[in-house]
């Protein structure tokens, strides 16, 4: 039994990641102050094919293909004055929001497990290295109780925090809301049109242009987001590179970094599944033209609830080595005998953060992806009772794709909350190495 749930586990579990500092090599102490100290640089995967997709990745999530696609939705909206009353205009939107949707899915995918590693990577490098682990106790007299160097990481740009409040607008609880109370009202007025196809159809191109918005905003302010990150952990490595170049000249230490290895978390059956279903399991294309959109919309719509989870499970591994990283930190002050300075915390006790919160939480759980699972199932039994018809097709493409939307936002939602978290961890593991910086350059002035 336990072998047979090992192998359900295997394709989704996630390896031990390794990390190791590069060494301060301090030759004297005149040249302490003169080391060549390189600040965070990004490990190059070894295959040439993970180079590439990650490179196209990029490329998705760039602000080139952002406007684009912008600029194909406004052509698109403003076709529809013209044309607006065809199927062929509905029938476009619907056609260019599968092909996204499967792209963008699998691109989604790799970006939230790039960043997964590249920040485990960073927990790993971040840990204590041999001459940090003992740090020179403070000195009776002369050394200041606190190091008095300003604490600042780099700022992002006008535009950067433009998008950044764009991005809290689309995931705030607000927009949530609308979105339903939209989706409400047109169920309301679906009588006036006797709930026909066309009525259908309507909801349907409005919630495929949604979506191909979605996609594209949340694979570039992703992409954003990780520039900015790599620009603070620059800063980070700067100050902690430095600070290991002080100690070990005060200690005379010598030993090499040791690498890290952080075990590989376990996963469960229902996990393994939610990490590879975005990317092996699309439907293929080869089955009847006139099904693909409704098979594209299951799809998509399971997606969205593997989406979510995977995004809030993977966070939660990185959010616990920061942890570990804190409490470590802790310990390195308790041992210099310098009152560690306040962490800070995401402050936001409103009714609304709450809500989005638990909203989350719920969203991200495994039990709702099985829940999205059985839903497909209904849907696809009552599109065959219906011997899929033109009403059955869009009965498995309507629903899927409005749920879909709901997901989207709340990736954003998702992503809004993980980043604020993760920036606060930033700005406090900087606040806490700087200020070791500061003390170790007050003991080595007085010793």
């Amino acid at each position: 039994m336990d072998r047979f749930m090992d192998i359900l586990r295997k394709p989704g579990a996630k390896p031990e990641i390794q990390g190791v500092a590069p060494t301060q090599h301090v030759d004297g102490e005149e040249h302490a102050d003169h080391l060549d100290i390189k600040g965070y640089v990004p490990k190059s995967k070894p295959k040439m094919l993970d180079r590439w997709l990650d490179f196209v990745v990029r490329v998705s999530g760039s602000e080139p293909v952002f406007f684009l696609i912008l600029a194909g939705l406004l052509t698109w909206a403003l076709l529809g004055i013209k044309y607006g009353s065809t199927d062929s205009w509905q029938v476009l939107i619907s056609d260019i929001q599968a092909i996204v949707s499967y792209i963008f899915d699998s691109f989604l995918v790799r970006q939230q497990l790039n960043a997964y590693e590249e920040e485990m990577v960073v927990a790993a490098e971040l840990d204590p290295r041999p001459g940090e682990s003992h740090p020179p106790n403070q000195p009776r007299q002369g050394a200041p109780d606190r190091a008095r160097v300003r604490a600042e990481l780099p700022t992002e740009t006008l535009f950067g925090r433009t998008i950044t409040w764009v991005s809290h607008v689309i995931g705030h609880l607000g927009t949530i809301i609308l979105f339903w109370a939209g989706v409400f009202t047109w169920i309301g007025l679906g009588h006036l049109s006797n709930y026909s196809d066309k009525w259908q159809l309507y909801m349907n191109s409005a919630s495929s242009a949604l979506m191909v918005f979605v996609f594209a905003f949340l694979a570039n302010i992703r992409e954003r987001h990780e520039a900015y990150t790599r620009s603070c952990l620059d800063a980070i490595f700067h100050v902690d590179a430095s600070l290991e170049a002080k100690l070990r000249q005060l200690t005379h230490d010598t030993l090499p970094n040791d690498t890290v290895i952080i075990p590989a978390p376990r996963v469960n059956p229902i996990h393994a599944r939610s990490s590879t279903t975005p990317t092996s399991s699309h439907p293929s294309r080869h089955r009847h033209p006139g099904r693909r959109h409704h098979h594209l919309g299951l799809v998509g719509m399971n997606d969205g609830f593997v989406l979510r989870n995977m995004q809030a499970r993977l966070r939660c591994y990185v959010d616990a080595e920061f942890a570990r990283i804190t409490a470590h930190d802790a310990s390195l002050f308790a041992t210099a005998g310098i009152p560690a300075p306040s962490d800070e915390v995401v402050a936001d006790n409103s009714l609304t953060h709450r809500v989005s919160d638990t909203m989350g939480r719920v969203c991200a759980h495994e039990i709702t992806v099985v829940l999205g699972v059985l839903t497909i199932l209904g849907l696809v039994a009552g599109a065959s009772a219906m011997r899929w018809t033109l009403t059955g097709q869009l009965l498995c493409n309507v629903p899927p794709s409005l749920i879909e939307s709901f997901f989207m936002i709340v990736l954003v939602t998702g992503h809004n909350s993980a980043d604020d978290r993760k920036r606060v961890d930033l700005r406090n593991t900087y606040t806490r190495r700087v200020q070791l910086l500061g003390f170790v350059n007050a003991v080595q002035s007085v010793w």
